[in-house]
């Protein structure tokens, strides 16, 4: 599927990128729109201006003053309307019950992604676990039955026209999870569990960024997206799958 790139963005990968982009057009011609008038009226008055500007009583029409900001009142409102309707719809409303399950978390520099394996269900964690350097960036508890099965990566990867839920999550800082070619921003916050969905729809590489200035290694905290079709993805899957039991033994 070919979609066509915005000049000022990069191309929209996301299901739900066609009406945002359309709504940021639809905000930057108004307000365009709107410098442009201000500053004509503006250099109009100027240019008009004498030197000499003799006293003159002038009456001032209330009702006439009241129509420009009604205008603007008006254009504000409507802007502002169909901007919570479309984060609401993106933000608020639940995924659906199929949708793809991704645990997301972010530690200083690093973005981790848990699938939770054939059992449909993520094994616990234990803080006190975290290891890195360990194998166990997550902290993950090796009696639990749930938790063996676990996938974890340290790139995401997606089926092609499938929608996924992400769970976001942070062990140390505030982190700002960014994907452009998504439209798709959610900040991970420490002690709190945070969620995003979101529907995948042309195949490629997009680049994974952290928007929030979460230390000195703040630059090196990326990591990539690749969607996939859906014969490559379950591929990529059994394959991680082979080696997540090989590691289990």
């Amino acid at each position: 599927m070919t979609v066509p790139s915005p000049l000022w963005m990069p191309p929209n990968a996301a299901a739900h990128g066609f009406a945002l982009d359309r709504l940021m057009r639809w905000n930057l011609a108004a307000l365009l729109s709107c410098f442009v008038i201000a500053h004509f009226v503006l250099a109009i008055v100027f240019l008009r201006r004498s030197k000499y500007v003799p006293e003159v009583k002038t009456t001032h029409n209330g009702k006439l003053q009241l129509l420009p900001i009604a205008f603007f009142a008006g254009m504000y409102l409507l802007m502002a309307i169909a901007a919570q309707r479309l984060w609401a719809l993106n933000r608020f409303q639940g995924p659906a019950p199929a949708a793809m399950q991704v645990e997301v978390t972010g530690r200083q520099f690093q973005w981790y992604f848990r699938y939770p394996g054939p059992d449909a269900t993520f094994g616990n964690t234990d803080p006190s676990l975290i290891a890195a350097a360990s194998g166990n960036p997550l902290g993950l508890l090796g009696g639990d039955d749930h938790g063996k099965d676990d996938i974890v990566a340290s790139e995401l990867v997606l089926p092609v026209g499938r929608e996924v839920d992400l769970t976001l999550h942070a062990q140390d800082v505030i982190h700002g999870f960014f994907i452009p070619a998504m439209r798709l921003k959610q900040n991970a916050v420490p002690g709190q569990t945070l969620h995003i969905h979101f529907t995948p729809i042309v195949a490629g590489v997009y680049p994974i960024l952290c928007t929030q200035v979460c230390g000195l290694g703040h630059a090196r905290m990326q990591a990539r997206l690749r969607v996939l079709s859906a014969d490559d993805f379950q591929q990529w899957l059994a394959s991680k799958e082979s080696a997540t039991q090989a590691g289990a033994r």
